[in-house]
């Protein structure tokens, strides 16, 4: 089968996980951002592109995801929208773009609704998003951050006129193609399914694919891999580069409990040189953020490993997330030809430092864990890289990542 794809994310760290399901499977898999995200000229098979728009209104998200469809979907190409899988950001507008991109290709749209992810925990019943077998509602990333009054999937959908119809469990693991082919025949419609586990999701890649020039897939990173599973191809060489001197950046900027107490264990293990930077010094003080530049490049360029991490208090100020960012952005730009290899917690906080690194793309080619991929970036500075969306993994992700970069700096391999 060996398609052409389109992953479409709003955020950096949801398009590496949905590309690397192809990427580990020896597809030729890259995420990319910006204007010249746009204009390269040879596109990989696997194209993901971060819109970017997690955090833009409704109405911006839409526009925006307009835009990209009419330069970025071509003919050959099979649309998946990555949406978040605790339903942040806007899905339901983006939906609304992607629906009316397929309809100008093919007459007609047919979205397969699959959210998702039962490798972290979210599975979808009863057409309602939960998380760790308990309403979406009652976690704690609905309490920091949600667009919907309800995790109902109809209702999120409606809320943009979307028509949309719920195929349960008992359906998905019977005459699901029979289903699929009754919700299709309702004309510009979207099938919202159930999934419990993995091979749930794998019943519904199988009974969608191949699909027609109307059909496209609306999910996270579980129906990726699952489509990817069945849409195989004969593997690539494998990468390989010169071994690094220098050691590893590892940046936590997500407010996500994972996040951080994955830091305090990557802390406490020894092997890392720990520097919590204030907001202060981020926001205002240049003595303060040359100082920190210069300790992180004499660790990096000795061989060490620096974990930096932006130091919040029990009630963070929400809004000050962009400029944090970018103050951080100031500090690690001088820094990075001293750099072996980089992670990054968050997909805002990721774009915005490869952006300034002068990345313009990361090469997927394996990933560390569910939800931390694995790649080669592209552009200005070509190191390994790993991202992780903040609320992902467990206490002991950040020491799986930090050795798995120290395998590939030194050793030169991925895999």
């Amino acid at each position: 089968m060996a398609g052409r794809w389109l992953i479409l994310a709003d955020d950096l760290t949801g398009a590496a996980d949905c590309a690397i399901a192809f990427g580990r499977r020896g597809r030729d898999a890259a995420v990319t951002w910006g204007e010249a995200g746009l204009v390269g000229p040879d596109r990989p098979t696997v194209l993901s592109y971060d819109a970017d728009s997690r955090g833009l209104s409704a109405e911006a998200a839409a526009r925006r995801h307009a835009a990209l469809l009419g330069r970025l979907l071509e003919p050959d190409r099979v649309l998946f929208k990555k949406i978040d899988s605790t339903l942040r950001g806007q899905p339901a507008a983006e939906t609304v773009a992607a629906i009316a991109a397929l309809k100008a290709r093919a007459g007609t749209a047919f979205g397969i609704f699959a959210p998702a992810f039962p490798a972290t925990g979210r599975t979808t019943v009863a057409g309602c998003v939960r998380v760790g077998g308990r309403p979406l509602e009652e976690a704690e990333v609905w309490h920091r951050d949600h667009t919907y009054a309800t995790a109902d999937l109809s209702a999120v959908l409606a809320s943009a006129e979307i028509r949309a119809e719920t195929i349960p469990l008992a359906r998905v693991r019977g005459d699901l193609a029979g289903a699929l082919a009754q919700v299709a025949t309702l004309g510009d419609v979207v099938a919202i399914c159930d999934a419990e586990t993995e091979d749930d999701l794998g019943r519904i890649a199988r009974a969608s694919l191949p699909g027609t020039p109307a059909t496209f897939f609306i999910g996270s990173a579980g129906l990726a891999h699952a489509l990817a599973a069945i849409d195989r191809a004969p593997p690539t060489e494998p990468v390989r580069i010169t071994p690094s001197r220098c050691g590893a950046l590892i940046v936590v900027g997500s407010l996500a409990a994972a996040s951080r107490a994955a830091a305090r264990n990557l802390a406490a293990e020894g092997r890392v040189t720990h520097l919590p930077v204030a907001p202060g010094t981020l926001l205002g003080d240049a003595a303060g953020k040359a100082a920190l530049a210069a300790r992180i490049a004499g660790v990096t360029a000795a061989g060490g490993d620096v974990l930096v991490e932006i130091a919040m208090d029990g009630a963070p100020d929400m809004s000050l997330g962009p400029r944090l960012v970018q103050g951080l952005a100031d500090v690690l730009e001088p820094v990075a030809a001293r750099i072996g290899a980089f992670a990054a917690t968050g997909g805002e906080t990721a774009a915005a430092l490869l952006t300034r690194f002068g990345v313009i793309g990361i090469r997927l080619l394996d990933e560390i864990e569910p939800g931390v991929s694995l790649g080669l970036t592209l552009g200005r500075l070509s190191i390994p890289v790993a991202t992780k969306a903040g609320a992902f993994g467990d206490a002991d992700s950040l020491l799986r990542i930090g050795a798995r970069l120290r395998t590939v700096r030194t050793e030169g391999r991925f895999t």
